[in-house]
């Protein structure tokens, strides 16, 4: 059992000097299935006794807060929404139970949404369709100052993540796709970003239990062949992007062409890779 997001190794701070976690507990957590239990160990008792820090007479061990955390993770739990919170491009995203934890992934589309948004100009207006906790959104928020950021769900409890983790710093919308944009965005965005779902369906089922069980279907499924939410995005996406703009989307290896194909006529299209996150993004920008 890994976490949904990544190696939990990564998830640390660099250089933190920790103790040892307790024994018993990484055998528990090994006997699970979790396959860093050492590294989730280390995270939990951590979390555990950050939630009570300061609270007398609280004892965060075994049969306290960190039984409670534990269990859940035991049970199944991604562990990132356990530990309520995934590390993301150095930042520390907020995450709970029943949201999308953003992958490691991901971060070669943030990062393509921050070069591109510093390259438009002072004010970039940059829109993340599909956003779930908004890792892309609150990315461009904290690396481009003046960005115009805005963020849309159709999962209110996602949205509620995500204006939490962009904390003022942008716009969140609840709604289909741009539905809850405002219109008058409409022509003016220089980047429209999206990591819209794209598993074909018949493939959810060999997803590994975090996924499959723990986070809702919609933000998996991309129909039969995994690309219908992108072709409904991309079909909105010349009367949102402005000329010479952006639109960029999260795809995976074996579907880049699928989603290439879906890409407006008439746009310069590119397919991105970065073997080290294993992540893929399909570019294609506004003609002039």
């Amino acid at each position: 059992m890994t976490s949904a997001a990544s190696s939990p190794s990564s998830a640390g701070t660099p250089g933190e000097r920790v103790a040892p976690p307790p024994a018993d507990l990484v055998a528990r957590l090994r006997a699970a299935g979790c396959v860093f239990a050492e590294d989730e160990a280390v995270l939990l008792v951590a979390a555990a006794r950050d939630a009570h820090r300061g609270t007398p007479g609280v004892d965060p061990g075994h049969d306290g807060p960190l039984e409670a955390l534990v269990e859940r993770r035991v049970a199944g739990e991604p562990l990132e929404t356990v530990l309520g919170w995934v590390a993301f491009a150095g930042l520390r995203l907020g995450v709970g139970p029943g949201v999308f934890v953003p992958r490691r992934r991901t971060e070669l589309l943030a990062r393509t949404a921050v070069r591109l948004a510093r390259a438009a100009g002072p004010s970039p207006v940059v829109v993340e369709a599909c956003c779930g906790v908004a890792p892309v959104a609150s990315l461009v928020a904290h690396d481009v100052p003046g960005a115009d950021v805005h963020a849309a769900d159709l999962d209110p409890v996602a949205v509620g993540w995500a204006a939490r983790n962009l904390a003022g710093r942008g716009h969140v919308w609840t709604g289909d796709l741009l539905d809850p944009v405002p219109a008058r965005l409409r022509g003016s965005v220089h980047v429209l970003v999206a990591n819209a779902p794209y598993v074909p369906r018949a493939a959810i089922a060999t997803m590994p239990p975090e996924a499959r069980d723990h986070e809702p279907h919609v933000t998996l499924d991309g129909g039969p062949d995994g690309v219908d939410v992108q072709r409904r995005l991309l079909a909105l996406a010349p009367t949102w992007v402005r000329p010479g703009g952006w639109v960029l989307i999260e795809t995976s290896r074996g579907q880049a062409e699928l989603t290439r194909a879906a890409c407006p006529d008439g746009w310069t299209v590119d397919v991105l890779r970065d073997d080290d996150v294993d992540g893929t993004v399909v570019t294609a920008r506004r003609p002039t």
